[in-house]
């Protein structure tokens, strides 16, 4: 799939170690999801499965990303199904990049939420 093995490139060429990290995370859980949608008749059990691929840290907070998440899941499974079909490679791609987007927003919100110190 051209979009993965663009990641894939892109994570190899990354500068950044922790941007190369998250990049390798993702090109495995997208080439798990295409696996699953390859082998998975019932489009249920497939959603389920690719919500469970840790797309936050111990899916702690993946119940946040729901329709951003379910837009993604289903653009790839349309991209694994399909023969060569540039639209549903392009959605699969514009959809991993929307995904990102917000999971960063929460991470870096995570990150930057105040910690009340005791006894301060």
């Amino acid at each position: 799939m051209r979009w993965i093995d663009e990641l894939e490139q892109r994570a190899a060429s990354e500068p950044s170690m922790f941007r190369a990290q998250l990049l390798r995370e993702d090109v495995a859980r997208l080439r798990r999801l295409v696996e699953i949608a390859r082998s998975t008749a019932d489009e249920e059990t497939y959603l389920r499965a690719g919500r469970r691929l840790q797309w936050t840290t111990n899916d702690a907070r993946t119940a946040e990303l729901g329709e951003v998440l379910d837009a993604m899941l289903h653009a790839v499974r349309e991209a694994a199904t399909t023969i060569d079909d540039a639209s549903a490679q392009a959605r699969m791609r514009d959809t991993w990049v929307e995904l990102t987007r917000i999971r960063m927003e929460r991470l870096v919100g995570c990150l930057s939420t105040p910690v009340p110190r005791p006894g301060g």
